[in-house]
């Protein structure tokens, strides 16, 4: 048995808060975690939405049903299977979409990239590829994933302002895995303000405004 690859054209989905224009100052870039939907993601950032900010929500491009063959769907954006291709496509899938809205706002536009629990792993697997101009990172509930080349991609981190958010009661989140992330940001030359709420899994919009410039 043969494995083989095709590339092929795929129809990618994305949800925007507000609409790009010359008046434009900020553009955040918000990565869903596993099982959710972009446009039910997008709600938590409605505080953001002033007039001078436009928040786009790329969805994952694999959906399922969240609870047997019908009903709920949620999207991911990989699993372990064909992961490096996957990776690949939402790289590709990532700066297309950024490359398209940088072409209707100002030249000096500030990007802030926020990725909640598996869209962290995915916006820093996007991040390392060099070809992102972020200068915002927000990691909600999320973590840096373990196959990064830390050595080949730490210039890509480079004087990028991080901030690590998580709830005190999230159940994903121990001192164990806090350490372990602390370690890998300081071999990446990343030293995060870290900021905690009151709250589980989810985004706290409350503290989410006080992120924004």
């Amino acid at each position: 048995m043969h494995t083989h690859q095709l590339t092929v054209p795929r129809t990618a989905r994305y949800y925007t808060l507000g609409t790009p224009s010359e008046q434009t100052r900020d553009l955040w870039v918000v990565c869903h975690g596993y099982g959710q939907l972009a446009r039910y993601f997008l709600r938590h950032f409605a505080v953001l939405d002033d007039g001078n900010t436009v928040v786009v929500a790329p969805e994952g491009l694999s959906r399922f049903y969240l609870d047997g063959f019908s009903g709920r769907v949620g999207a991911t954006w990989m699993t372990k299977e064909d992961r490096l291709s996957e990776i690949e496509d939402q790289s590709a899938y990532l700066n297309l979409l950024l490359k398209q809205l940088l072409q209707q706002v100002p030249s000096d536009v500030r990007v802030h990239v926020l990725g909640f629990s598996q869209g962290g792993a995915t916006v820093c697997r996007w991040l390392a590829t060099e070809r992102v101009p972020c200068q915002h990172l927000i990691l909600w509930a999320a973590s840096f994933p373990e196959d990064i080349d830390f050595e080949s991609v730490k210039a890509a981190f480079e004087g990028i302002p991080v901030d690590l958010v998580y709830g005190t009661q999230d159940e994903f989140i121990t001192p164990e895995k806090l350490q372990h992330q602390r370690e890998i940001m300081q071999r990446l030359g990343i030293s995060p303000q870290v900021h905690t709420f009151e709250g589980g899994h989810t985004i706290a919009p409350e503290l989410l405004a006080r992120l924004k410039p």
